[in-house]
């Protein structure tokens, strides 16, 4: 049963927490409430993961198709991680909701809940991100309308999806740019005895999709793809330990093509590689009709585990490489086992619960990018801010909360926002009006968004040494008119920079600047830091109201840019070359 209606209490995610329900509804929220009968479990009486998948895809398009005011077909799905399986009898509670959209496509937020009607207990499964794409029959290409955040909560997920499309749009890059530079290093797969052939998993499946299997304008559910996915990774994860294995995750994947009614899709799944408690799955979808060639649909990485009876994982046997290009996806699985960890423990754990300093290297840098922008972007959203002090129209605000203290320091300048972002990107101009920057040094320009600093800042105390912090940088252009340029800072750790015995070294959890244009010639600048001991000894005086260092310092940033506020070295080489063209033609 869907219920498009008021929704009952769910359990407590950061995503969906539910604020003022009776006042305000997000008018994309939709909600599906399925109670797990026999039909949809499994032998072990557990609802089947590919009927999940087919009920959140429905829950998901419904949401989608409310905010476009016309049909929806699914173009990707994030990472999928489930927390528990889900019995016989029990409830399973899906919302959905749009969280933003951008020309012709949006994402939609997933949150899946499990109810006890016994106990009245409910417990979080998984949550999940998909993106619907608008068609409408004969109408050219669709332009949707934008969604308009009400609450803070909303507010965070509407800016954070302009990340996580960021991610999206060059994750099959990233992932081929990783899986080449990993597999190079892993050398040749060893052969083991007792080792279970790869052949003897493979399994291949044709299904005929029918009137049921689509929507109205014949194109097959996501979902009915991804469930009859799952059915052939459980046939080939089971083949391979003679047990019920249960589904763990389900990397990004994307829809490569559509398909349609009277189409044979082919599913072929075999078991890449196995490691001590989990094993990976690599599924194909392939389309074809008549005597049409095969079209490729989707590719999906699936990890499974085996639970003895105390829901433990148990030992899994090793696998053996099927000829031809088994070593290849044997090897490339072990890659993608490190780029799961990597994209897990950066992106998926709360922020309270990132180390300050993450390792920095190649293979983690989208990663580590990602969390470091969504961190200044969860700041940014807070209105819960006090105002502390003001100064020469420079406002601090403090922000106390779950034993962290953040601060922010406000104020507004005559510059473009975009030469502001230019000049404030390189940090390395910032010691030309922060006194707490002594000297800063590139390490590694990593790409044109991201680049590694080392900075070094004076004592605080007569006599004792300074600070130095590894810092990245990590620098955004507004998706959109409703997004702010942003340069997000946080700590990193590199191997070949070691702290020294002449400074102490210093950590930054979150900074860094939001910059909003608010004409053509004035700009807001927001500057956030989340204190760590490293930073505090520095602002402390400001807080407590004894000092007034916050003011003269982005007093002196506001002369700063003023200054330079024409200045052609400030931006980089392609918008100076368009700089100096538009000065030309200019009467």
């Amino acid at each position: 049963m869907t219920s498009e209606g008021k929704c009952a209490d769910t359990v407590q995610d950061p995503l969906f927490i539910q604020e003022s329900e009776e006042v305000y509804r997000n008018p994309t929220e939709v909600k599906m409430s399925q109670i797990v009968l026999p039909c949809h479990a499994n032998h072990c009486g557990e609802l089947s993961a590919g009927q999940l998948l087919k009920w959140m895809d429905s829950t998901a398009c419904l949401s989608a198709e409310r905010h476009a005011g016309c049909s929806c077909i699914t173009a990707s799905v994030d990472d999928i991680h489930f927390e528990h399986t889900i019995g016989v009898g029990k409830v399973v509670n899906i919302i959905a909701k749009v969280n933003r959209a951008f020309t012709s496509s949006m994402e939609v937020g997933i949150l899946v809940n499990c109810e006890d009607l016994y106990t009245d207990k409910q417990w979080k499964v998984c949550h999940a991100f998909a993106t619907f794409v608008a068609r409408r029959t004969g109408a050219g290409k669709v332009q949707l309308k934008q969604v308009l955040p009400h609450t803070q909560l909303e507010q965070m997920e509407y800016s954070l999806a302009a990340e996580r499309r960021r991610m999206r749009l060059i994750h099959a890059e990233i992932i081929t740019d990783l899986l080449s530079s990993s597999t190079a290093q892993l050398g040749e797969c060893q052969e083991y005895q007792d080792a279970v052939p790869a052949e003897r998993t493979r399994v291949e499946s044709v299904e005929l999709v029918l009137p049921p299997h689509a929507n109205h304008q014949v194109s097959t559910f996501g979902g009915q793809i991804m469930a009859w996915m799952e059915n052939v990774a459980t046939i080939a994860a089971s083949r391979l330990c003679n047990a019920h294995p249960t589904l763990r995750s389900i990397d990004m994947f994307h829809f490569r093509g559509p398909s349609h009614i009277g189409d044979r899709l082919v599913l072929k799944a075999i078991v890449n590689n196995t490691f001590k408690h989990s094993m990976e799955v690599g599924v194909c979808a392939e389309a074809y009709k008549g005597g049409d060639p095969l079209r490729h649909i989707n590719s999906a990485f699936m990890t499974f585990e085996v639970l003895d009876s105390d829901r433990k994982p148990c030992m899994l046997p090793r696998i053996r490489p099927a000829p031809v290009d088994g070593k290849r996806r044997f090897q490339e699985a072990v890659a993608r086992k490190k780029i799961r960890i990597d994209r897990k423990y950066i992106i998926s754990c709360k922020q309270t619960e990132v180390p300050v300093s993450v390792p920095w290297d190649p293979s983690n840098q989208i990663y580590l990018s990602y969390n470091n922008v969504s961190a200044l972007k969860l700041m940014d959203t807070r209105n819960n801010w006090v105002l502390t002090s003001e100064k020469n129209k420079v406002r601090l605000y403090t922000l106390e909360e779950n034993h962290m203290l953040r601060f922010k320091v406000e104020m507004h300048v005559s510059v473009s926002a975009e030469q502001t972002f230019h000049l404030l990107s390189d940090l390395r101009r910032r010691k030309e009006w922060d006194l707490h920057y002594e000297e800063c040094e590139v390490i590694n320009q990593a790409d044109e968004e991201d680049t590694l600093y080392r900075v070094a800042a004076p004592s605080v105390s007569k006599g004792g040494k300074g600070q130095d912090f590894i810092l990245l940088a990590s620098r955004r252009k507004p998706c959109d008119a409703r997004d702010p340029y942003l340069i997000a800072l946080r700590s990193v750790t590199l191997p070949t920079h070691p702290p020294t015995e002449d400074y102490t070294r210093g950590e930054v959890l979150c900074a860094g600047f939001t910059i909003w244009e608010e004409s053509s010639t004035v700009t807001k600048i927001t500057y956030y830091n989340q204190a760590t001991p490293g930073v505090l000894p520095y602002i402390s005086t400001d807080i407590a109201g004894l000092s007034s260092s916050f003011s003269r310092n982005f007093s002196a940033c506001s002369h700063f840019l003023e200054a330079n506020k024409d200045s052609l070295a400030a931006l980089p080489p392609s918008a100076r070359c368009q700089k100096m063209v538009s000065l030309q033609i200019e009467p």
